[in-house]
């Protein structure tokens, strides 16, 4: 099987990042391309009004540079390690959903995501992205463990 377009998902933690090294192995092995993706969670509470009438917000604005600092951060990583990448900053209230719905927009057949490994009450109580999805996507998903 080969691999042409892979979805990277990150969160600005070192466990995402976690991703990148082996994310550049398959991209140099396939000569795939590689899009990096970070969900902005909207909570629809405090984000109503940019959601609905597309008004901002000072918190809004801080998550934006946040996570466009992280997208930077992966970005330069990557290019470390010879390889080119797209970012993309995805806005939605369920993380793993908007991840499912970026890789079947972006026909991306591989998914390459990094994971806390939490198990047991940690995991019920903090849900884990990646398992959700392993659950709701159809594209095989590779998922890199952080070392402890």
């Amino acid at each position: 099987m080969t691999y042409q377009h892979i979805l990277v998902p990150i969160d600005g933690s070192d466990t995402s990042l976690a991703a990148v090294d082996k994310a550049a192995e398959f991209a140099k092995a396939f000569n795939a391309k590689i899009t990096v993706v970070q969900v902005m969670a909207l909570d629809p509470y405090i984000a109503a009004e940019y959601i609905s009438a597309a008004q901002t917000n000072d918190m809004i604005e801080r998550a934006r540079r946040a996570i466009l600092d992280d997208l930077a951060t992966a970005k330069t990583k990557f290019a470390e390690l010879g390889v080119e990448v797209e970012t993309k900053l995805l806005e939605g209230q369920v993380v793993h959903r908007e991840l499912v719905q970026a890789a079947q927009d972006l026909a991306a057949d591989l998914i390459i995501i990094g994971s806390h490994g939490r198990t047991g009450l940690k995991k019920l109580f903090l849900g884990s992205v990646a398992q959700n999805v392993l659950n709701d996507v159809q594209i095989p998903v590779l998922v890199v463990r952080h070392p402890q």
